[in-house]
């Protein structure tokens, strides 16, 4: 008898202390929206060391285009942006994984990422820039970096783009790195968004690097979230917001402010 009473308590503790566990669980609700509203944050990846879309001033604090663009979202939302940093390569599987609700890092929309990702309207545009030491002159289209060596961070889209014309492309952490790389002849050139070229001129005035090919045609910069029913309601959000944004005359401001032209509008 005491076996069996002893048994049908350390039964009922099993069951309770399951009980306390799902009560300590905090399931999604299948609204993504829903969710960040309620939790008063919206977690927002991005890299950290990519001026002037996101990057760390002399203080130390995060800055940059899209620093503000996250911010200025979550007003519209309601709720505060919380910034997680991290390597490029890591943000979108983060994202995947659910550890991020979005990513603002000056994402191109391509198709591939489409099938993996929904994205928001485009609100921001950018030309690629083929960027090679002063004195290259061997490089005078994308069809030219054929056997050429180029670094970037590998699952970006400018690493993918040389790919597709031939070139051997080393992988970096960061823009620094990339530009470490050119400056002291390892690599032939780098593909980077134009603005990061000018950007990177005016805090390194004496560098011996130069654009040696400008694409025509601009690349769409949007908002990454995971796909699904889930986010439907957060993409329509975000949308309304960077509509409002563009009407307000905000995405141009900052677009002037960080990068000396609106990159807010297709060119």
């Amino acid at each position: 008898m005491k076996k069996i009473i002893a048994a049908i308590l350390a039964l009922g503790l099993l069951l309770a202390l399951a009980g306390c566990g799902k009560q300590e669980q905090t399931p999604s609700s299948g609204d993504l929206l829903k969710d960040i509203q309620d939790r008063g944050t919206i977690i927002v990846a991005m890299e950290g060391t990519w001026a002037p879309w996101t990057y760390h001033d002399e203080q130390d604090n995060l800055v940059g285009y899209d620093v503000e663009v996250a911010k200025a979202i979550a007003e519209k939302l309601g709720v505060t942006a919380e910034f997680v940093e991290g390597e490029w390569d890591g943000l979108l599987a983060g994202l995947s994984a659910g550890r991020y609700d979005i990513m603002v890092n000056g994402v191109d929309i391509d198709p591939e990422r489409q099938e993996s990702y929904d994205f928001s309207t485009p609100y921001a545009f950018n030309r690629t820039a083929i960027i090679t030491s002063g004195s290259n002159d061997s490089i005078e289209s994308l069809e030219d970096l054929s056997g050429k060596h180029t670094a970037n961070t590998i699952s970006s889209t400018y690493a993918k783009l040389a790919e597709e014309y031939g070139a051997e492309v080393t992988g970096v952490d960061d823009l620094n790195q990339t530009f470490e790389l050119l400056l002291s002849g390892r690599i032939d050139a780098t593909l980077n968004a134009e603005m990061t070229y000018y950007d990177y001129m005016k805090a390194h005035p004496d560098a011996d690097i130069k654009i040696a090919v400008l694409t025509e045609d601009a690349n769409e910069i949007g908002i990454p979230m995971r796909k699904g029913e889930e986010t439907a309601a957060l993409r329509e959000a975000i949308n309304k917001a960077l509509s409002e944004l563009d009407a307000d005359g905000t995405l141009s401001a900052l677009s002037l402010k960080y990068f000396g032209t609106d990159i807010s509008k297709k060119p």
